[in-house]
């Protein structure tokens, strides 16, 4: 999944923080892997991935990413990682590569992708 937005994006992110650069691209190929019709754009200032309808995002701030799940609330949170309390979206901060098997990602996004199906 690439056009100009996402190739400009992901410019900018390893520009700022190879680290960071590093772990949205992993995070990327995890949330891309949770269907076949998965589809990626740039939206609010990070990635948006879609399937049926949007189900998680990807966003790097100045000291970590967050990967937000758009029905995060109705999700188990059997690792005790999400965070927020509003009506719907829930999201993990992540720090390093390492956080997204130590904090269960792919678990969290295998839900929320077939949460929305």
């Amino acid at each position: 999944m690439s056009n100009d937005r996402i190739d400009n994006l992901l410019e900018d992110i390893r520009h700022q923080s190879e680290e960071r650069y590093t772990l949205v691209q992993g995070l990327r190929e995890l949330i891309a892997s949770a269907g076949d019709d998965v589809t990626e754009e740039v939206k609010y200032g990070g990635f948006l991935f879609s399937s049926q309808r949007d189900f998680a995002g990807v966003f790097s701030y100045s000291r970590h990413v967050s990967v937000e799940l758009s029905e995060g609330a109705s999700l188990e949170d059997p690792h005790k990682v999400l965070e927020g309390g509003g009506k719907h979206r829930r999201h993990i901060k992540l720090q390093s590569l390492a956080d997204i098997e130590q904090k269960q990602v792919g678990e969290y996004v295998r839900a929320a992708y077939h949460y929305q199906c």
